[in-house]
């Protein structure tokens, strides 16, 4: 074999040799992808907007509370205890867990709900719903639905963990009110009413269970 050709083989050789190795390293690309662009390092003030975006507010806190705020400011403490939490997505379960205590109050099936009550605030509720039974009293309620729902406030202790979300509701619910003889003695059967209020969940954030306890209500 003459030297040209013998010369044409080793450099074949060779580039298939960097053509694998390339592949084992880089992976194998599909589709468009963008040119790397190799020229001078960002300036600092650019580099200082792209630190500003990347570390940018939180909108899952700040769609529901203002920014400099207090209760942001508890909110993303407890996004730091527990990386896992979601303010939209408790929200949501504050939504459903407001109707499902609320009938069952009305109802007086209060077993239903005792996983998501403190204790004082089921007390409270056996309470009533133990003298409306005495006094001979049964309520027939339907829930109409939640016309609104905002975050009211926020608290967190960094010592015990434990987390306080305050919300706001504005329901709708038809309920009537009928005496040991069945009559009606309150409201009327189909018209719905306007029920506000304002309940505090608390939590310890990372702890094993996941239930928001309802510690306190108001309106």
């Amino acid at each position: 074999m003459n030297s040209p050709i013998l010369q044409l083989l080793v450099l074949a050789g060779i580039a298939i040799f960097l053509i694998f190795r390339l592949k084992s390293v880089l992976g194998t690309r599909d589709g468009f992808e963008a040119p790397t662009q190799r020229g001078p390092a960002p300036s600092d003030s650019r580099r200082q907007d792209f630190e500003v975006i990347e570390g940018g507010p939180d909108h899952d806190i700040t769609d529901h509370v203002a920014e400099d705020s207090e209760a942001a400011a508890a909110l993303a403490e407890m996004k730091r205890a527990e990386p896992s939490f979601n303010v939209t997505e408790f929200l949501q379960g504050a939504r459903g867990a407001y109707e499902m205590i609320l009938m069952a109050f009305e109802r007086g099936k209060l077993d239903e709900v005792t996983p998501f009550l403190s204790e004082d605030v089921y007390e409270t509720f056996v309470q009533v719903v133990d003298a409306r039974e005495e006094q001979g009293l049964t309520i027939e309620a339907d829930f109409a639905g939640v016309r609104e729902v905002s975050l009211h406030d926020a608290r967190f202790d960094q010592a015990s963990k434990r987390a306080e979300i305050t919300m706001k509701f504005v329901g709708e619910l038809s309920s009537v009110v009928r005496d040991k003889e069945g009559e009606i003695v309150e409201g009327k059967p189909g018209q719905t009413k306007r029920q506000k209020d304002v309940w505090t969940f608390e939590r310890v954030m990372g702890a094993d269970d996941p239930n928001w306890r309802l510690v306190a209500t108001g309106e």
